[in-house]
């Protein structure tokens, strides 16, 4: 989520009052700054974005340094999904204060929408350096990481998520990814199952252990694995495919409950685009599984 900066009504009086020795039409025009400002807040709470979109320019007129206004025009043109101007916004944040977490972070973010990842990195580890210890850039950084192959690298940045308090079953299940990847597996159970924990529909932590199990031959495992991940969802129709592998691998002799569950693939599957070749493939198999149950009753 990109973040905005809040400015509340009292701080803006107290700032005000603050300058009580700044002339008179210099006073009012930080008042219409701060109130074009607050204002434009108040339309972005009430899911007015033109209103408030209009509200922060007006701000930046008065102010062009003025970093909350940039920093929330900027969340404004990310919500309307305007990513070349939402960076531009958040890269004006920066270049007026090289210390903003915020502004950075909402760059890595924009970054990373458009799948500009390296750019992200770049982005999030500018914010890191800053805040060293900052639970949600760890776990972005980690994530972007994770995408580029960086996978020590990222498991790094969400372990440390873990250890200084933060994380969630994504944090986890993308810990585990990393371990699956680097082949230490131990390691990526621990992490499913801590996943699974937060969430027990988690699908991809289902999966992701289903395809481990599957790998170490452990049938049984891997056909529970995958058949709470088509129980956690439905609508995708793989786990159903590696569930019938794995009730086959564990007793091939049983033709007819095998073909009961690659049926089942192929109902969930047959309108998938994505999945035609498996679906064709299974389609021959359950052909073969036919075939063989008929030559046995002859036998």
């Amino acid at each position: 989520m990109v973040r905005s900066a809040q400015t509340s009504l009292m701080l803006v009086l107290t700032i005000i009052l603050a300058l009580g020795t700044v002339p008179i039409f210099a006073q009012d025009d930080t008042n219409a700054t701060k109130e074009a400002y607050n204002e434009g807040l108040s339309q972005m709470q009430q899911g007015n974005l033109q209103m408030a979109e209009t509200m922060f320019k007006t701000a930046i007129d008065r102010d062009p340094n003025y970093v909350d206004a940039h920093l929330n025009l900027g969340v404004v043109y990310f919500q309307n999904k305007q990513y070349d101007e939402a960076l531009e916004q958040f890269k004006r944040v920066v270049e007026i204060d090289p210390k903003s977490v915020d502004g950075f972070a909402n760059l890595g973010r924009v970054e990373n929408k458009l799948r500009r990842r390296a750019e992200a990195e770049v982005a999030f580890e500018s914010a890191l350096a800053i805040e060293p210890e900052n639970t949600e850039i760890l776990k972005e950084l980690g994530k972007v990481r994770y995408i580029r192959k960086k996978y020590a690298e990222a498991a790094g940045h969400l372990q440390k998520c873990h250890e200084v308090g933060g994380g969630d079953q994504t944090t986890h299940y993308y810990l585990g990814k990393a371990y699956q990847k680097m082949d230490q597996l131990a390691d990526a159970i621990a992490s499913f199952k801590k996943a699974l924990e937060l969430n027990s529909n988690y699908y991809g932590a289902h999966f992701a252990l289903g395809q481990i199990y599957l790998g170490q031959e452990k049938y049984s495992k891997a056909a529970r694995s995958f058949k709470a991940a088509m129980k956690a969802n439905p609508k995708k129709p793989k786990a159903a495919y590696n569930y019938a592998v794995a009730m086959e691998s564990q007793d091939s002799e049983n033709i007819d409950d095998n073909i009961g569950n690659w049926n089942a693939y192929i109902k969930r599957a047959k309108n998938d685009v994505k999945e035609k070749n498996s679906v064709a493939i299974a389609q021959q198999h359950v052909k073969d599984l036919q075939e063989r149950k008929e030559k046995l009753q002859y036998e």
